[in-house]
């Protein structure tokens, strides 16, 4: 009951009317103080003063803290700013008597009233000690009682710079955070060994196990801004052999109102391990060409036509019209829009697949650029039902094209996908469709409309990929699925992979398919482990990883460039062209055409089979097509 009520009191701040009481309370008896320091500790003075100056000194008092304010600080949060307005509220209270006395002096409003100018000086002094002393004593009162009730937990600061200073203070100041900060570590020889705040700093190589036992300690916060995701893994992956888990600060651009708060400091995610190096997207062409124009964005609710729609919205274009079939992610995207006070912008529930819709949409908003991000992307889904590949990925893709021509659309920008090179499924092959599609248009538009092709590997933490999927599953206890030990994939982040979607449709001149630098690829196996590390349990012991199989149509790895071909660079160092092998675009279209109106639900394996004479390359893997491949082999 003690404890509860100890709590209780200890989460509740002080009453600023209390407060401004006591200070009231002390600047009393540091008067009478003052009166007994200047007297050599004797009462050889006039008791009786005391009668007619503590109300005066009572009264200026409680004006100057009113005035200055310094009784509203929190103050189991003190810190300078709060010892500052003492000051200046003491300095007031000082100057105000100071006042008093020389305007009753030249008056003689009261004879019997007076103060010596020493006595001020003393009582000044006496104030600020006493005052901005006791602000800090209950400061240290306070955490020390919190800090019994809550058991901190010994942390450790990775970073002595600026950043590591600033921790400090955050964490100490905050004595509900629950940590207990042992010393810093960093990396800068020159001040191991040193203090800061009167707390040490170690090297990396001095956190061995017996150090960790001795000092309990359980958490270590990273403070280190622009820190390299290699030097980030390494730490995580040291502190991991020691049972240790790892947080860390959010960037400055992050902080709320420019102060960094406890509950921003997290775990670090997968995505902090992952994450490239940012991209400052501030091209004069892209602001050429968005700014005053009519944007159209298909998918728009979907992971990347979302983010795409996000970064255009940031661009002074006329209009901006989202379309998505998605109703209550269209809804979500258009609220948070409206929050960001982007004012310009359209949502519209269509489907691409719709003609008559979508012919609707472009007569009435008459778009000078499209993005085309609408798509069917999960392989095995796909691989269930191509006639709702081929419906989408490839009919919507060719109605986009097609009204982009008709209505005169300046430029149209394809985003692809990896799985579309040497496809070995329905997905992939049906991209790889859209893009022959999309080709064959520019070279049909003569220039009227350009037709670009972004082409990339899978971004983090999209709808349906395997990020969250292992999030959920940790979530629920494990066990993590993996289709195959040695499955490999590329990674970008959702802002980097639209940044460099709009940059490639602003740079190109029609009829390129833009590959972006996915840098090296991540074995999917050991990036499973790393969540389950970085979710503070261990694997096996805590959660299994289970190795299913390959699903129908699926790679152990994938790929950018068809065999045969190669890229070009650009002036973007992440952005290259792809040199595709050269198409007959009339019979190619005329497939394409033929496959759309005989894509029926009822005949896969016949939709599938007049794709395979589309993209000669697609080769069905795992998959009840790769039949059609064995009768093709036959007949050669």
């Amino acid at each position: 009951m003690i404890k509860s009520y100890l709590v209780n009191s200890a989460q509740k701040n002080v009453s600023r009317w209390l407060v401004l009481f006591i200070d009231t309370f002390l600047v009393v008896q540091t008067f009478i103080a003052a009166y007994f320091i200047r007297f050599n500790f004797s009462l050889n003075f006039d008791l009786t003063q005391l009668f007619y100056e503590i109300p005066v000194i009572v009264i200026l008092a409680i004006v100057s803290f009113l005035i200055i304010g310094s009784y509203k600080g929190i103050i189991r949060h003190t810190g300078l700013k709060d010892a500052l307005n003492v000051y200046v509220g003491v300095s007031l209270l000082s100057g105000l008597m100071i006042s008093v006395v020389l305007v009753n002096r030249i008056l003689f409003i009261n004879p019997r009233f007076t103060i010596p100018i020493s006595i001020i000086v003393i009582h000044y002094l006496l104030n600020i000690i006493l005052l901005i002393t006791s602000r800090f004593v209950f400061k240290y009162i306070y955490g020390s009682i919190a800090s019994s009730l809550n058991k901190p937990i010994p942390v450790l600061i990775y970073g002595a710079g600026e950043m590591g200073a600033i921790m400090y203070s955050t964490l100490n100041r905050d004595s509900e955070s629950g940590f207990k900060i042992i010393g810093f570590i960093d990396d800068n020889k020159a001040i191991v060994g040193k203090k800061i705040n009167r707390l040490p700093i170690f090297s990396a190589e001095e956190i061995t196990d017996s150090f960790v036992r001795e000092h309990k300690i359980k958490e270590i916060i990273i403070a280190i801004q622009k820190i390299k995701p290699r030097r980030l893994l390494a730490i995580v992956d040291s502190m991991y052999l020691l049972d240790i888990e790892v947080k860390i600060a959010p960037p400055i651009s992050k902080w709320i109102h420019g102060d960094l708060q406890v509950k921003q400091i997290q775990q670090v995610k997968i995505e902090d391990l992952l994450e490239r190096s940012p991209i400052n997207l501030d091209n004069p062409l892209v602001k050429g060409e968005l700014e005053g124009k009519t944007i159209l964005v298909t998918g728009a609710a979907g992971s990347i036509g979302s983010e795409i729609s996000r970064q255009i919205a940031s661009y002074d274009c006329m209009q901006l019209v989202l379309v998505d079939q998605s109703e209550s992610a269209l809804y979500d995207l258009e609220q948070e829009l409206k929050r960001n006070k982007t004012g310009n912008a359209k949502v519209l529930v269509a489907d691409v697949r719709d003609l008559d819709c979508m012919s609707h949409v472009f007569a009435s908003y008459q778009p000078h650029v499209v993005f085309h991000a609408a798509a069917y992307k999960h392989v095995p889904l796909m691989e269930e039902n191509p006639y709702e590949a081929v419906k989408i990925n490839v009919n919507g893709t060719k109605n986009i094209a097609d009204l982009s021509m008709l209505y005169k659309v300046e430029k149209m920008v394809m985003v692809s996908t990896d799985k579309a090179v040497n496809p070995t499924n329905v997905m992939g092959a049906t991209k790889r469709v859209a893009e022959m599609y999309v080709s064959c248009m520019n070279k049909k538009a003569a220039g009227a409309t350009k037709y670009i092709t972004t082409r990339f590997g899978n971004v983090l933490g999209s709808n349906g990929s395997v990020i969250p999927l292992f999030k959920k599953q940790i979530e629920e206890g494990g066990p993590l699925t993996l289709t195959h030990k040695e499955i490999t994939r590329f990674f970008m982040t959702i802002p980097e992979a639209c940044q460099l979607v709009i940059e490639a449709g602003a740079m190109g001149k029609g009829g390129e398919i833009f590959i972006f630098d996915m840098g090296a690829s991540v074995k999917i196996y050991d990036l499973a482990k790393r969540m389950i590390q970085l979710s503070g349990l261990r694997y096996p012991e805590d959660i299994d990883i289970k190795v299913t199989g390959l699903r129908p149509g699926e790679k152990l790895y994938e790929e950018l460039l068809n065999d045969g071909e190669n890229s070009m660079p650009t002036h973007h160092e992440k952005i290259m062209i792809g040199k595709v092998s050269e198409i007959d675009c009339k019979t190619v279209i005329d497939k394409i055409e033929l496959l759309c109106s005989e894509n029926t639900v009822l005949n896969g394996l016949h939709t599938v089979k007049k794709i395979k004479k589309i993209v000669p390359e697609y080769l069905s893997q795992n998959s009840a097509f790769a039949s059609l491949d064995e009768q093709k082999i036959e007949v050669e």
